[in-house]
């Protein structure tokens, strides 16, 4: 089958790998229909995730079609259409017990980074049972591909861990994809205001397109005291870390205010300072968390009623045998005003 396979940090390749087989009782083979990118994987192309070694399919999301299943397989079966969750859970562990899926013991995130990934025309599913969805039949299978990862992820490590409540503010510093999802999942809880801050002009105008009650470009490094002053100089009660670099959570450090709560979604490939001299007083929590998918059954009932238009992250289509360009209109998206990509496979 075609595959994209990582070969080392910078290199990646889409050539022919073995078709994955069952080899647990509790797999199951799913043949892609669509996936798409991550920054993620990204990161893992930067060398950033060690875990990730050469020889691995990349991309942890996306929807398909059942294609075998082991003997432990009660819920699914050949031909059953699944959306595919980025974590892997056993659900029987002490963590899975907790809902923490991602620190499953034997799963957690491990497609496309520990086993084979999406990012190729069949891919192999751990724990099926419990990692696998059910497709309603009037399904918009696009817009669930975005149920896979990023939805949860903003709204789980952004909007939930950040505490996100009626009438209260939030800031989200970056307007990337997860960005973009923790904004839509926010306005679920009616804040009043939520400022988008990002470097690039599209991305600010999507996030304004979105719902964002205001936008900050923070080229000009003084997005800190233009969130104050549209504070009244208070800060914000939650300020959503949608990148990954130690700019970027310093400057939520900066602008949250006395009681909030500072909440990490981006992935971390060096340290970033933790300014206690000034935050050791003013009573604020820092989160961190990798995307458990425990709210996806309400996330796919949400986007089934339409209350949360997913489709409206999509704006590039390619074949599998073009995931190398999908990969290069992903990576500069400031020239292409990618957000999330369709590959079909």
């Amino acid at each position: 089958m075609k595959a994209l396979v990582y070969n080392g940090p910078g290199q990646k390749n889409l050539e022919e790998h073995p078709k994955p087989t069952v080899q647990m009782p509790t797999d199951a083979i799913v043949k892609i229909t669509k996936t798409t990118i991550c920054g993620t994987d990204l990161h893992i192309l930067k060398g950033d995730v060690a875990t990730c070694k050469p020889g691995t399919v990349l991309g942890h999301e996306g929807v398909g079609v059942v294609d075998s299943v082991g003997p432990g397989v009660t819920v699914f079966k050949p031909g059953d259409r699944v959306l595919i969750s980025c974590i892997t859970a056993c659900g029987r562990c002490d963590y899975c017990r907790k809902g923490m899926y991602s620190h499953c013991t034997t799963g957690g995130w491990i497609l496309g980074n520990r086993i084979d990934g999406t990012q190729a025309e069949f891919v192999r599913i751990p724990y099926a049972d419990t990692s696998l969805y059910p497709i309603p039949q009037d399904a918009d299978e696009e817009a669930l591909v975005m149920l896979s990862d990023i939805l949860p992820t903003g709204f789980e490590c952004g909007v939930l861990n950040g505490k996100v409540q009626p009438g209260s503010t939030v800031a989200i510093v970056g307007s990337g994809p997860i960005g973009l999802a923790a904004l839509l999942t926010a306005q679920l809880y009616s804040p009043s205001e939520i400022i988008m801050i990002d470097l690039d002009d599209n991305r600010l105008a999507v996030g304004k397109r979105f719902g964002a009650t205001a936008t900050i470009n923070s080229t000009d490094g003084k997005a800190a005291e233009k969130v104050m002053k549209l504070t009244a100089g208070r800060g914000v009660d939650t300020a959503i870390e949608a990148v990954g670099i130690p700019a970027t959570f310093e400057l939520c450090t900066d602008i949250v205010a006395p009681g909030g709560t500072v909440a990490n979604v981006g992935v971390h490939g060096v340290k970033a300072d933790l300014h206690l001299e000034t935050l050791w007083s003013h009573n604020i929590t820092i989160t961190t968390r990798l995307v458990d998918t425990v709210s996806t059954p309400m996330l796919l009932k949400t986007v089934q009623s339409k209350r949360i238009n997913a489709r409206q992250l999509i704006t590039h289509h390619f074949k599998l045998s073009e995931i190398l360009k999908a990969y290069d209109t992903f990576g500069k998206a400031a020239d292409t005003k990618a957000l999330k990509v369709i590959i079909e496979a």
